[in-house]
């Protein structure tokens, strides 16, 4: 924990109840207990988002309205609602043209479905319990909202929505590990009531197609050029490559998401004994959390810093040692896990 830091910012009191957490902020203890603590103890976020997890949110609002009404319209229009100024910003209008036409081509691949909707974005709350006891945790408390809940042949399932610019087979074997949603599906069982049988995971491929943008000038000039001294007349009529329009854009992205590869639904069973596991490994997360902040000390994980080729969030802070300056002009404070705003919660 940085000088500048502890000087700007307090420790949390001692409550009486329980502090709320919620899987993300484990899995950030877990991966680097330093951007745990700038994010969950300091409540500092950084100004700019990343894209990735942008697109990712807005993919999930699309399939909770699609899944709650199956109306395309109300989707598409959602979608023009969150990119505004897509006609001026090139980011904006890429990001539109891909949620666009995924969602279109999703309505297409899954006109009916084979599940019965139970619930969508539905928020839980529990104890953490000492498994070799059975005592609840008098420090902290996990919540969250999951993706769906849905019935096939009398036996309820987790829908997790995921977004994937590559699925292959290392992707699918990999869901297996998935920690988050087997939490989930034990604390939904606990919570609420529904007994879970596994999770059917409702991936949506990012399309890796970009807009043309054709040629400038001298492009066009240097390549004409090129063509004539090959040829045996010296000429060349070749012309230029004039940017791909929206339309033309948009048909190739519709025809991409016609292959049967872009969408994929995969079902997991879950077992008894990995709710074993995960509830000993949970105790034990939070038993490091309460000696992290007794003691100060939330060391940094290096080996993420760079984690999925960029930078994490909070490398400029951590590389400048807490510089306040860096602090004030690219970061900001928030109160912890966003991800439990309440939103249409559908029950049918």
């Amino acid at each position: 924990m940085t000088t500048q830091i502890t000087e700007t910012t307090t420790q949390p009191q001692r409550k009486t109840n329980p502090t709320i957490t919620t899987y993300s902020q484990w899995r950030l203890f877990r991966n680097c207990r330093r951007s745990c603590e700038y994010r969950y103890i300091h409540g500092i976020v950084p100004l700019e988002n990343d894209p990735n997890l942008a697109f990712g949110s807005l993919a999930h609002q699309c399939l909770e309205v699609w899944h709650r009404d199956r109306n395309l319209d109300l989707v598409l229009d959602h979608i023009d609602r969150s990119y505004p100024n897509r006609a001026q910003e090139p980011d904006q209008k890429k990001d539109w043209h891909l949620a666009t036409s995924m969602m279109q081509g999703y309505a297409a691949r899954y006109p009916a479905e084979e599940f019965e909707i139970i619930a969508l974005e539905k928020t839980f709350e529990g104890d953490i319990r000492n498994p070799a006891t059975g005592a609840a945790s008098r420090t902290f408390r996990l919540a969250g909202k999951v993706d769906g809940i849905v019935r096939i042949k009398e036996e309820n399932f987790l829908l997790e929505n995921k977004t994937s610019s590559l699925l292959d087979a290392s992707y699918l074997d990999r869901l297996w590990t998935d920690f988050q949603v087997t939490l989930y599906a034990y604390y939904v069982e606990k919570s609420l009531g529904i007994p879970i049988k596994g999770i059917i995971y409702n991936i949506l491929v990012k399309a890796r197609l970009q807009q043309g943008k054709g040629e400038t000038e001298f492009e066009f000039e240097d390549r004409r050029a090129s063509l004539a001294a090959k040829s045996k007349s010296g000429n060349s009529s070749a012309k230029r490559k004039l940017p791909e329009s929206d339309e033309d854009f948009h048909k190739r992205l519709l025809d991409k998401y016609d292959e049967p590869t872009m969408f994929h639904r995969e079902m997991l069973y879950l077992s008894r004994d990995q709710y074993t596991n995960l509830r000993a490994e949970l105790w034990e997360l939070t038993q490091a959390m309460k000696d992290a902040i007794r003691r100060g000390s939330f060391y940094q994980n290096t080996a993420y810093c760079f984690q999925y080729g960029r930078p994490c969030g909070y490398y400029p802070l951590c590389k400048s040692n807490g510089n306040p300056n860096i602090l004030n002009n690219f970061y900001l404070r928030k109160e912890p896990h966003e991800e439990l705003e309440i939103g249409p919660d559908a029950l049918c």
